[in-house]
């Protein structure tokens, strides 16, 4: 049976592997096609489903603050622009987690660190985050063509304004759903691996689009959405915790992963 979607992680990380902020989030959701979502999944997992739909979501935003375990935070390294194309998943033990199909950073270190260590598919990125007000304007270059797409692939590129809205109350079924994710899927080395997360509920707004110019999500792979985002959201920010990975196979025994 799935997991129940809460806006509190189900969780407890008592020994965080990782700690960071993510701040001036902005979350733009596409419904996508199961079927095509599928394939893009590591082993063991498969698309999560909200009322029959699944979902692709593009999310800028600022990281912060980002440190080892319980140690101080890094000094400039561990702050810098990133954004992330991602997809909704359920392993075989019904834990719910996102899985990425780009992870865009501006800072080069961090991008080799995620792609040795958890083998994430981070991409050295220009990236950049304005604020006027309450309008906030994403913009981002990648420096290199998705792994997704070797032959033909190229760079992918946006340029995304919103104007920050009121404050929600509690979110919808399906804003929860996408928003309320406690953990993520990765293939590293042939096996899947569940890593969990915790941070308070997002303080969520809500959020105009005033200019949007994306072709992340098919570089990484997707058809290219058609229209307008269904879902867009804002929040200000959250502290978060990482845990030890885990396998994403049933019954299996939690058990820490060398990073390599």
């Amino acid at each position: 049976m799935d997991e129940p979607v809460t806006t509190t992680a189900p969780r407890t990380i008592r020994r965080p592997v990782m700690s960071q902020w993510w701040t001036d989030v902005t979350f733009l959701h596409w419904p996508a096609d199961p079927a095509a979502v599928a394939p893009l999944l590591p082993r063991g997992t498969r698309p999560d489903l909200f009322e029959g739909r699944t979902y692709v979501g593009l999310i800028p935003f600022r990281m912060e603050r980002v440190a080892i375990g319980r140690r101080p935070a890094l000094p400039y390294l561990g702050t810098f622009p990133e954004t992330n194309v991602r997809l909704y998943s359920v392993d075989e033990r019904g834990r719910r987690g996102v899985v990425f199909l780009s992870l865009d950073a501006a800072r080069l270190l961090p991008v080799l660190a995620g792609r040795a260590g958890f083998r994430l598919p981070y991409r050295w990125s220009s990236l950049r985050i304005s604020r006027s007000g309450k309008r906030i304007t994403y913009t981002g270059r990648q420096q290199m063509a998705s792994a997704r797409r070797p032959e033909g692939g190229r760079a992918g590129s946006y340029h995304v304004q919103i104007e920050v809205g009121e404050p929600l109350g509690e979110p919808t079924g399906l804003e929860a759903f996408l928003t309320a994710r406690w953990a993520l899927h990765v293939d590293w080395y042939g096996r899947t691996l569940h890593l969990p997360n915790a941070h308070p509920p997002w303080p969520l707004h809500t959020a105009t689009v005033l200019r949007l110019e994306e072709d992340l999500i098919a570089t990484g792979g997707l058809p290219a959405p058609l229209g307008p985002p269904c879902s867009v959201l804002h929040a200000p920010g959250v502290p978060a915790v990482f845990g030890t990975p885990t396998s994403a196979g049933p019954g299996a025994q939690a058990a820490a992963v060398r990073r390599s």
